[in-house]
């Protein structure tokens, strides 16, 4: 005898017949976003207003300390311009929008999530939250508006680039102020090892004086690689696999694998998730899963030229839809007080 089930097909003469056509759907009404959101760089940055589609700040340093002495009764016969070396950096604003709309006939019906415009109104604001985080993180060198391309900013990669080649490095930086070499891991050939991360964290104390306040906004293979400094590799046996180990006291023990701070000679470093889509979508010449910034939030922000805001159009029938938009760009007041990782393992 046939059996009555769950998935009968319809009828091939179309007809809606048979006992699944009776079966209740099971919608849970819980809406999951299959996509990282977090934007770490951007909401850590200092927050300041723009005026101008260009932004400019100066820059200066101090002379070089000397022990040379002063002769008795030696008068003063040549003057110094404390003002010579200064120098004035800037970036190009960049325009980030959104867009959403509702058709009349859904903003009507009940829907999982819900389907509203409001609730489009805020994805919007999620999406654009992550391009900026993307843009900020990017190697986009900055660019002025002609009438066919768009004002573009200058992102982290590219400002912390060290290289004065076309194409490579910032032109305009003078060499004095530029990132150094030894602040930036760029060698695809050569592994990060523990001391390659010490010492990009003593060149930055170097130029600043101070690492107390470093971020390293990681990316996953990043953040695990900085976590394995805390263990050591122990040979199972000829030819077999390195093991990590820990040491714990005896007793109950939690062992702790992740590494939040990082405790060097000079300074405590705060290990910080990077978004990994705003990473690996936005950075050429970055291994995948393997760069990362180390960022002093006291000398980068972001100025604001037109804050972050929503704007409704017209509905004409269809619907309700508007935008979200702004306008802002990246602040890099001291480049030699960052560093930056763009591999981890030996190629």
């Amino acid at each position: 005898m046939a059996f009555t089930k769950t998935y009968d097909p319809a009828p091939t003469s179309g007809l809606k017949e048979g006992a699944s056509i009776s079966n209740r759907e099971d919608l849970l009404d819980v809406l999951t976003i299959l996509a990282p959101e977090e934007t770490p760089v951007l909401s850590s940055a200092a927050k300041s207003k723009a005026n101008s589609t260009f932004v400019e700040w100066t820059v200066d340093s101090l002379a070089a300390p000397s022990t040379a002495g002063i002769n008795e009764n030696e008068d003063v016969t040549s003057f110094t311009d404390k003002f010579a070396n200064r120098a004035r950096l800037g970036n190009f604003i960049q325009k980030f929008r959104r867009d959403y709309r509702v058709s009349d006939l859904q903003e009507a019906v009940d829907s999982v999530g819900p389907a509203k415009v409001a609730q489009a109104e805020a994805k919007a604001i999620r999406e654009i939250k992550r391009d900026i985080e993307a843009t900020l993180c990017s190697n986009n060198d900055r660019d002025t508006e002609d009438g066919t391309n768009p004002y573009k900013l200058r992102g982290l990669a590219k400002w912390l680039d060290p290289t004065n080649t076309a194409g490579g490095g910032n032109t305009d930086v003078p060499d004095s102020y530029k990132t150094t070499a030894a602040a930036v891991h760029q060698n695809a050939d050569e592994a990060l090892t523990e001391t390659d991360f010490n010492a990009i964290l003593t060149e930055i104390f170097k130029k600043t004086g101070t690492a107390e306040n470093l971020t390293l906004f990681a990316d996953t293979g990043l953040r695990r690689h900085i976590s394995d400094y805390a263990r050591f590799a122990g040979a199972a046996g000829a030819g077999a696999d390195s093991l990590r180990k820990v040491t714990v006291d005896n007793g109950e023990a939690s062992i702790k694998i992740g590494v939040d701070l990082y405790q060097s000679d000079h300074g405590i470093v705060s290990i910080v998730n990077a978004n990994p889509d705003c990473m690996a979508t936005s950075i050429t010449g970055f291994e995948a899963g393997e760069g990362g910034f180390l960022l002093n939030p006291e000398y980068y922000g972001v100025a604001e030229l037109i804050p972050m805001g929503s704007s409704r159009m017209p509905n004409l029938g269809g619907g309700e839809r508007g935008f979200v938009d702004c306008a802002l760009t990246l602040l890099m007041k001291h480049p030699q007080g960052h560093g930056m990782i763009q591999t981890i393992d030996a190629a």
